[in-house]
């Protein structure tokens, strides 16, 4: 199969994305060859934009749907229902609830097989956050984090959130590192001086930043100051209400273009018209494509991903092709997939996205 007439978004020699008129892409299940082909049969773009399929590494639901569901069913819906939004690749993502709830969905993710959307591995958001940070995660839930506890599911888990001031030592994110799988800084009230010293020990991924976790402040730098100070790979919920367009700009100047990753962090109600919707075991309520808890706590988000990158766009001024790398090669290099997928180039699987301007 051929894909031609479009404006192709490809990695230079450099590794940096750049836009091209001035190829086609012949592919099967992967990708075959770049170059100009002259057969009849052909996917036209239409002189819309041609991107590798986007990555959504934090994303517990959509379409009525949640990966705490833990069913088949469910997780089907979600995966039918992602590459709407360009999204061919993701983790879903559990909720801080009981250790039996958390290990059914994984079960679930492990024990089955979906089409649609690839599950690439499991983000797992909690339980071993903190109590003072812990957002729209119920507390009740949160335990002293234990590597054993999921131990047998290393294989799928590729992302674990913890809040670094409940660790007694470096030994659980050392154990995480042996299984690759990342630890990220969230739900956490660490200040500057312990999230630098867990970023520099390994702990390199920052869960949703700016939310649920210590702010920066002149005088208490916090999370966010350890994020922009260190290398630190930040994920960003650009809804526009988790993170305003100007705290966007900002960590967009600071931050290395390699280390910026947009995700949705959507609940079940994103793709659907409900007003009252579930997180977690707890009533959420949307107005105005803002989700809360009944005390107006933000639950989650409503996005979808090829809306975060188009408001990212436009609040940031970084280029089309830049976006795309935050959805595409970054998440994809920090996974060690990019061999796999991430960019169009030959021998990575046959994954794209057609979009215009408007995303």
């Amino acid at each position: 199969m051929i894909i031609k007439n479009g404006k192709f978004i490809l990695p230079c020699e450099h590794g940096n994305f750049f836009i091209t008129k001035d190829i086609s892409v012949k592919f099967s299940k992967k990708i075959i060859e770049l170059g100009n082909f002259s057969e009849k049969n052909f996917i036209d773009a239409e002189n819309n934009f041609v991107a590798p399929g986007f990555i959504n590494i934090h994303i517990h639901g959509c379409n009525n749907c949640d990966t705490m569901d833990a069913n088949k069913n469910s997780m089907q819906k979600i995966c039918e229902f992602l590459p709407s939004c360009g999204v061919t690749s993701f983790l879903p993502t559990t909720m801080t609830m009981k250790i039996s709830e958390i290990t059914r969905a994984l079960e679930n993710i492990k024990n089955n097989k979906f089409f649609g959307a690839k599950i690439i591995g499991v983000n797992l958001e909690g339980p071993f956050i903190s109590k003072k940070f812990h957002g729209a995660q119920n507390p009740e839930n949160i335990i002293a984090a234990d590597f054993k506890i999921f131990e047998k599911f290393s294989d799928i888990i590729k992302i674990i959130t913890i809040a670094p001031e409940e660790l007694k030592n470096f030994d659980f994110i050392d154990k995480c590192a042996e299984k690759n799988i990342i630890c990220a800084i969230g739900h956490s009230a660490a200040d500057y001086e312990i999230a630098k010293k867990f970023i520099e020990h390994g702990a390199n991924h920052i869960t949703h930043l700016f939310n649920a976790q210590t702010p920066f402040h002149h005088r208490k730098p916090g999370i966010v100051g350890a994020a922009f100070d260190t290398d630190a790979i930040v994920e960003i919920i650009s809804d526009n209400f988790h993170v305003s367009p100007v705290a966007q700009r900002i960590a967009y100047k600071i931050k290395n273009k390699n280390k910026i990753i947009l995700i949705t962090d959507s609940c079940r109600a994103c793709g659907t018209d409900e007003k009252i919707s579930e997180l977690g075991g707890q009533k959420v309520f949307i107005e105005k494509n803002i989700a809360t808890l009944a005390d107006g706590t933000i639950a989650a988000s409503v996005a979808k991903l090829n809306e975060v990158m188009k408001n990212f766009h436009e609040n940031t001024g970084a280029s089309i092709a830049e976006i795309v790398e935050f959805v595409t090669k970054n998440p994809a290099r920090e996974l060690k997939i990019f061999d796999k997928i991430g960019s169009i180039e030959v021998g990575k699987s046959a994954d794209f996205v057609i979009f215009d301007e408007n995303f």
